[in-house]
C-alpha cells in the first residue's frame, strides 16, 4: 500500500471498532408511542373519573388506543362526566354484568370520526361498538341545532356539551348524560294474556249417549204422561168394583 493510502485507511479502521464499541455499550432507545392515549386526554380534561375506570377495568381503554394507532378511520367518543354518572338511579351499574358493562362503553363509542358539523348529514341510526343498530338493539340517533348536538337512545337524551379533544383523528365530546342503551334499560315486552278458560261441562247437563239434548225433555214428558194415565185407569177400576159389591 502506498503512502498516500496508508493515512486515509488507518482512521477508517479506528472509526469503525470505535463505532462497534459504542454501540455494544449503549442501550437501544426504544421509538416513542404513538396514537393519542384516551384516558390520558380524559385526566388531562377532568370530571370523568367515573368513566375513566370504566374504560380500564373493561380494557375498552386499551383497544380504542390499538384501533387508533392501526387505523384511518378514527373514533368518536361520548365522553358523561362524573355528574352524568352520579344522575343515574342508584346501583345502576352494579345491577349489571359484566359483559353488560362492556356494551354501556361501547355504546358511547363510534368507530368512525366525526367532527361536530359532519352530525349534520349523519345518517340515523349510528353504528356504535356496541353492535348494528339495524337489530334494534342498539340504536343511536343524533339531531343537531345550528351548532347543538342532541343524542337519543330510545330510553334517554343527551346533550353534547363541549368538545374535549379532537385532532382528526380522535373526537371526544363531552356529554350530559348517560347514553342507555335499549337492550339494557328498555321495558321489558308486556307478557301476553292468559288464554280465557275453558267451560267445564258438569255430567248431569251433558246429554247421555245415544240420545240428544232436545229429545230428554219430550221422552220424560211422554213418560209422565203414561204413569197418569195408568194411575187413572187404576183408580176407574177400585170404584167400578166397589160399586158392584155394593
Amino acid at each position: 500500500m502506498t503512502p498516500q493510502y496508508r493515512f486515509p485507511f488507518f482512521f477508517f479502521v479506528i472509526f469503525f471498532f470505535h463505532s462497534r464499541i459504542v454501540s455494544a455499550q449503549s442501550p437501544a432507545v426504544a421509538p416513542a408511542p404513538s396514537g393519542t392515549n384516551v384516558t390520558a386526554v380524559l385526566e388531562k380534561a377532568g370530571q370523568f373519573t367515573t368513566l375513566i375506570k370504566l374504560l380500564k377495568s373493561t380494557k375498552t381503554a386499551d383497544q380504542i388506543n390499538t384501533q387508533l394507532s392501526t387505523s384511518n378511520q378514527g373514533i368518536t367518543i361520548f365522553a358523561p362526566t362524573d355528574n352524568a354518572f352520579a344522575s343515574l338511579k342508584a346501583g345502576t351499574l352494579n345491577s349489571i354484568t359484566e359483559q353488560q358493562k362492556l356494551q354501556l362503553l361501547q355504546f358511547h363509542i363510534l368507530p368512525t370520526y366525526y367532527s361536530t358539523s359532519q352530525f349534520q348529514t349523519a345518517t340515523n341510526p349510528l353504528h356504535t361498538q356496541a353492535g348494528n343498530s339495524d337489530d334494534g338493539q342498539f340504536p343511536l340517533n343524533v339531531t343537531t341545532s345550528g351548532t347543538q348536538v342532541n343524542i337519543t337512545t330510545g330510553v334517554d337524551t343527551a346533550s353534547v356539551s363541549n368538545t374535549i379533544f379532537t385532532d382528526n383523528q380522535l373526537a371526544v365530546y363531552q356529554v350530559d348524560q348517560v347514553l342507555l342503551p335499549q337492550a339494557i334499560f328498555g321495558s321489558p315486552a308486556p307478557a301476553p294474556a292468559p288464554a280465557a278458560p275453558k267451560k267445564s261441562v258438569k255430567g248431569s247437563d251433558s246429554p247421555s249417549a245415544g240420545s240428544s239434548s232436545d229429545d230428554s225433555p219430550v221422552d220424560a214428558s211422554a213418560a209422565m204422561g203414561l204413569k197418569h194415565q195408568t194411575i187413572k185407569a187404576a183408580s176407574l177400576g177400585v170404584a167400578m168394583f166397589t160399586a158392584f159389591l155394593l
